[in-house]
């Protein structure tokens, strides 16, 4: 079977990336101030960071219209794919994977594999370029999924806001009581719960100094224990200054180690807010 791999933009994929391994990307929608934008496509980072700083109300995010997918699936078939691997940010974010999940009900003769990454950015980017590279090789699905559901396992991350505003008034936080009150004297430390997979805050931090070095901390732990080898990520949300600081810190403190840098685009920006910053690892993928 022909299989194409589709994912949204919050993977955050170059265009270097997306041309080598032929993947499918579906842009997720921001609004700011009631207009709405296709993420990388009528909005850069830099633009969506410029205009978060005079917008009147908090940014919000919505999900591609059906006829968006309908449309992608119409094309596929066109090319002479028989089915897709659509693989979409978590669905504690975003409705996305629920959306696909019923595609396979309006489209005839082309299977549709709906998957849910249970994460975002560079992390998801990595399972869908290693699907990519699977489905290039001639790997059914079966093998493909299996793949992906042992990387999933391994992601872990630690994000860093300064405020958490958005994620409250998003409804994307969990268990943000104990902090609210507190939110602009501490930086909350964030990840996605492992059995919920909700975004939740398990530490207060002082500081964004002590913030990153517990982060740095956490990372440490789980190299330590990890059996097989980590690829690391810093990702940045408009402050590439410290974002880039902290990647050559870590690039000369783990010589041995690949230590990627990315960003946080305007999707995830809406939720998480300027300045915010993510250390992320997950198992390398070029050993699978």
């Amino acid at each position: 079977m022909k299989l194409a791999v589709v994912t949204d933009s919050t993977a955050y994929l170059s265009q270097e990336e997306i041309d080598k391994y032929d993947i499918k990307v579906v842009s997720m929608p921001v609004i700011i101030d009631g207009v709405t934008y296709r993420e990388g496509i009528d909005i850069t980072t830099e633009e969506f960071y410029d205009k978060l700083m005079t917008s009147s109300e908090f940014p919000t995010t919505s999900q591609p219209s059906l006829g968006t997918w309908i449309s992608l699936i119409d094309s596929l078939k066109e090319a002479g794919y028989e089915g897709a691997i659509i693989i979409n940010l978590a669905s504690t974010i975003s409705g996305t994977v629920n959306t696909v999940a019923g595609l396979n009900d309006m489209v005839d003769d082309f299977n549709v594999y709906g998957y849910d990454s249970k994460i975002t950015v560079r992390l998801m980017g990595h399972m869908v370029m290693k699907a990519a590279e699977m489905a290039q090789s001639g790997h059914d699905i079966t093998e493909i999924i299996d793949t992906l559901d042992k990387l999933s396992a391994t992601v872990d991350e630690c994000f860093i806001v300064d405020d958490l505003q958005n994620l409250v008034r998003g409804g994307r936080l969990s268990n943000a009581s104990a902090f609210i009150g507190t939110m602009l004297k501490i930086k909350p430390l964030l990840t996605f719960d492992d059995e919920t997979n909700h975004i939740v805050p398990f530490e207060k931090v002082r500081s964004m100094k002590k913030a990153m070095q517990r982060a740095e901390t956490l990372f440490a732990e789980a190299k330590n224990q990890a059996d097989y080898p980590l690829r690391a990520i810093v990702i940045q949300g408009n402050d590439e200054v410290t974002g880039k600081a902290w990647h050559d810190k870590l690039q000369k403190k783990y010589p041995d180690m690949r230590i990627e840098y990315s960003y946080i685009g305007p999707v995830i920006g809406a939720h998480l807010g300027k300045g915010a910053l993510a250390l992320a690892w997950l198992r390398d993928p070029d050993s699978l």
